[in-house]
């Protein structure tokens, strides 16, 4: 069985991702529009396409994410996608390198710097002493 794409639906669900109360969607659509309005659109099975077009005007989203998205592909998508070992939005849980090690190597670097500075520090009281002396 075919199951049919709820373009009211996907509406309202990107519009929550994108924050957007129904009143400032019913604002941007123009003065014949309330959040009443804007409520039985996302209800409705199918939206004509000129509204659509302005819908889609207003939340920067291509018409054609309204008429095809289909969440229960995306889960399936994802779900068929990711396993243990695949990384989401940059997060590796699995490091290629050791933690500690990095950790002591930074610990290494800022002694590395302090030593720095401490020696510029004497070479700079040195010279502000010799300035003093003159």
């Amino acid at each position: 069985m075919e199951q049919k794409i709820h373009q009211g639906r996907n509406v309202k669900r990107f519009r929550e991702m994108l924050n957007i109360k129904q009143e400032a969607l019913a604002y941007d659509l123009g003065k014949d529009w309330n959040q009443k309005k804007i409520s039985m659109l996302e209800q409705k099975d199918v939206i004509e396409d000129s509204l659509l077009k302005q819908i889609s005007a207003v939340l920067k989203i291509p018409v054609e994410a309204f008429q095809n998205f289909d969440e229960e592909q995306a889960v399936n998508i994802i779900a068929n996608t990711f396993d243990n070992g695949s990384i989401l939005n940059g997060i590796n849980h699995n490091p290629t390198f050791h933690p500690i090690e990095k950790l002591v190597q930074l610990h290494e670097e800022k002694i590395a710097l302090y030593e720095r500075m401490l020696k510029e520090k004497d070479e700079m009281m040195v010279r502000l002493e010799k300035l003093i002396n003159k």
